[in-house]
């Protein structure tokens, strides 16, 4: 029983809450402050959507770097395969060679693993500015919700 009475009041206090913090701006005399968060939140949306165009535009170049770094890479291991194949029949010059193809081999597999990341953190970054302009147009849409409750408050005008 007092489980369902402790349950009960946490519903209500968290209703009474949540309606509360929704409705910042109440009265008439809060329209300035509405008004300037509502431009604030119209500048970030511009924002957010200046940055999301570039990162968006920006991917299909990260993309193909990323393409070409794992092509190349493939071919250097390809290389230091032949080479390590020569060394193990050849003298020392063919074992430096191995050496050297397969330093760049390594080389060109980190830079790929490097661009692959850079594609990755770019994809997290298009993801981000997204859930970022999706709670601004939430904010926004809930500005226009409290300006409507304001000017409802307000006598309606005489001609």
């Amino acid at each position: 029983m007092r489980f369902i009475y402790y349950l009960l009041s946490t519903v209500v206090l968290l209703g009474f809450s949540v309606s509360t913090y929704a409705q910042k701006y109440k009265t008439p005399a809060d329209t300035g402050k509405l008004n300037a968060e509502y431009v604030k939140v119209q500048n970030d949306i511009t924002d957010l959507n200046s940055q999301l165009t570039i990162a968006q535009n920006n991917l299909p170049g990260m993309q193909t770097k990323a393409a070409n770094a794992g092509t190349d890479a493939q071919a250097a291991t390809a290389s230091s395969s032949n080479d390590a194949t020569k060394a193990t029949d050849g003298n020392i010059k063919d074992a430096k060679d191995a050496k050297k193809s397969a330093d760049d081999a390594y080389s060109k597999a980190k830079d790929a693993r490097s661009a692959n990341n850079k594609v990755g953190k770019q994809d997290e970054k298009i993801r981000n500015l997204k859930e970022d302009l999706r709670k601004k147009h939430q904010r926004l849409s809930d500005l226009d919700e409290m300006r409507a409750a304001i000017y409802a408050q307000l006598p309606p005008k005489t001609n």
